[in-house]
């Protein structure tokens, strides 16, 4: 500041210190050091009315004229209940008082009474994360860490539980390819135009997938199925035929079917004519050492079905006995699973008792008129005062038309009869491949018709496969 400029400070009558670059005088301490040294504090002392001094070393007179009046000195900070004594309460005015949480260069003590609450510590994590942040399925990759989420900023994400190659789904990479059609216009449309339309297998397809899959369910032990019925029904065709979808449908297990007509049954020749074997010599062979052993003593046909058949040459007439039957069965349960069993018309017959005490399902065979259907009917009540109710309870009833001269509304009477009673009840349209006779060599030669009441017939068969060991589970 110039003479000039402090000409008006004179005339007022109060003093002060000279602007400097230097930092300005902090405390008393400064200020007698430079008046014990005469140096130019000391010509600037305040005179005796200037007013009171304040505690930090220096004077303000505001004042005009010869009333001078001192102003109020500055409050001294109070200290706080909470933080104590104001951090460096006498220090530069350039840096003001400071409050609040000790630093952690200088270390801190709050005096005075204690105040009651406590430090909730850290806040915790939001109830629903937002979106990237852990869910309750454990599957996000972001953890909770760094300041304010009580964990330390930077930290791995926690691994999932379970294994890694669990995790990879094949099915979710992948694109599912859609099956083919496999018959029809649609297989003919899908090769047309060289596989770029593929509208999928039809609804009756799909149908008889499921059907199909039925048969090929799992199945332990052995499995027998008998089959009953009024002479001319058709019980020598149907026995062929449900044999050959079983052969078809389960290729790793053996199908076997069995003639035990005791009046001189045809199930050879409709399977295999040129059968060399029969009950007698499979019985008293005592070299069946493997199923090539077995082998050449039954045949089989195109589909995979084997048999055993009957006494066929009238000259050497040998009466089929139950010992006979129950021998040349227990040798054929060691290399086969499933059996079918062609019984005698004659329920009372010694052998079919034999069969009957070993069966796990059963073919009752009607025609579809009235005299064949009295007798189906007279099988199912000579199997009910028996009580053979779990017996019938797993039988299929096959209304059979052999002759194509059966008409629709008696069909439709005797199903709903028949049906009445709780059994599946299926019907088999006529067909001239499966006329008496004929070799039946699988179902490629069956109508489309045909082939699905067959194969709806297994499929009801193979709904009571045994889940149990054989020795455990119940015949009737």
């Amino acid at each position: 500041m110039t003479d000039r400029d402090d000409v008006p400070g004179r005339e007022l009558g109060w003093t002060a210190a000279e602007e400097s670059d230097d930092e300005p005088d902090t405390g008393p301490s400064r200020r007698q050091d430079l008046m014990a040294q005469g140096g130019p504090e000391a010509s600037r002392r305040p005179s005796a009315d200037a007013g009171p001094t304040s505690e930090a070393g220096w004077s303000q007179p505001f004042s005009t004229g010869a009333n001078r009046v001192a102003p109020e000195p500055l409050p001294r900070p109070q200290p706080d209940p909470q933080f104590g004594e104001p951090d460096d309460a006498r220090g530069s005015f350039r840096e003001p008082p400071q409050f609040g949480p000790p630093n952690p260069s200088r270390p801190y003590a709050p005096s005075g009474p204690q105040p009651d609450w406590q430090d909730p510590g850290p806040p915790r994590p939001p109830a629903h994360p937002p979106q990237g942040s852990p869910s309750a399925d454990g599957r996000a990759a972001q953890s909770w860490g760094g300041p304010g989420y009580g964990g330390q900023a930077g930290a791995a994400p926690a691994a999932p539980g379970g294994s890694y190659a669990d995790r990879i789904r094949v099915d979710q990479l992948v694109p599912a390819r859609k099956p083919l059609p496999g018959r029809g216009w649609r297989k003919l449309l899908y090769g047309a135009t060289f596989g770029l339309v593929n509208l999928g297998p039809s609804q009756d397809e799909l149908r008889e997938a499921e059907l199909a899959a039925s048969i090929k369910s799992v199945l332990r032990g052995h499995y027998k199925i008998g089959v009953l019925g009024k002479g001319g029904v058709g019980k020598t065709t149907v026995s062929a035929s449900v044999g050959s979808v079983f052969a078809e449908l389960r290729q790793d297990d053996r199908v076997v079917a069995i003639d035990a007509d005791t009046a001189f049954g045809k199930l050879g020749s409709r399977v295999d004519p040129k059968a060399q074997g029969s009950y007698w010599e499979l019985a008293s062979d005592r070299h069946l050492d493997s199923f090539a052993d077995v082998r050449t003593r039954v045949g089989n046909n195109a589909a995979g079905l084997f048999v055993l058949a009957g006494e066929a040459t009238p000259a050497r007439r040998r009466v089929l006995d139950p010992a006979i039957y129950r021998e040349a069965t227990a040798r054929l349960d060691r290399y086969f699973s499933i059996s079918i069993i062609d019984c005698s018309s004659t329920m009372d017959s010694p052998v079919t008792q034999e069969v009957m005490r070993d069966l796990d399902a059963l073919i009752v065979v009607s025609s579809p008129w009235v005299d064949g259907a009295a007798a189906a009917g007279q099988t199912m009540d000579w199997l009910a005062g028996r009580g053979m109710t779990g017996l019938l309870s797993r039988t299929v009833i096959v209304l059979n038309d052999s002759d194509g001269h059966a008409d629709k509304r008696t069909r439709s009477i005797l199903a709903q009869q028949f049906g009445s009673h709780g059994q599946t009840v299926i019907e088999v349209p006529f067909d001239g491949h499966l006329r008496p006779g004929g070799v039946i060599d699988g179902t490629a030669e069956m109508s489309a018709a045909t082939r699905r009441r067959f194969i709806e017939i297994a499929a009801a068969l193979a709904g009571h496969f045994p889940t149990q060991a054989d020795r455990d589970r119940e015949r009737y």
